[in-house]
């Protein structure tokens, strides 16, 4: 039987794999996404100088979704990751989906960044 931890691993294994290639710098930081069961979240990271940038997630106070777990709350994210970005000055960003399939959640968030004004 396949238990949660050893999914976890195997995630963690992907994004090591992946983030072999993919890095932000400060023109163009990485959109890093990252979910649990109730909560997603959203950084964007300049990783030359080891930065956070901006960020936005289910629980942050600017949220105002009812549910935090779901495709909309990972819309609502996306959006509010945008708006950050934007008023940061950032357009363009490098998409890194943490190891998890591009479907459902990181797909939600993924779109509704683009559709705020990020490019990626």
């Amino acid at each position: 039987m396949i238990t949660k931890a050893d999914k976890n691993a195997v995630r963690k294994k992907r994004h090591r794999r992946v983030r072999r290639t993919l890095t932000g710098t400060a023109e163009r930081p990485r959109l890093n996404v990252y979910r649990s069961n109730k909560h997603i979240y959203a950084q964007l990271i300049d990783d030359t100088n080891g930065h956070t940038v901006a960020s936005a997630s289910t629980v942050d106070p600017e949220f105002n979704g009812e549910g935090t777990g779901n495709v909309e709350a990972a819309k609502q994210v996306g959006e509010l990751l945008a708006k950050r970005a934007v008023d940061n000055g950032f357009k363009s960003v490098v998409f890194d989906r943490g190891g998890y399939l591009y479907h459902g959640r990181v797909k939600a968030l993924a779109e509704a960044a683009r559709e705020a004004g990020l490019e990626f």
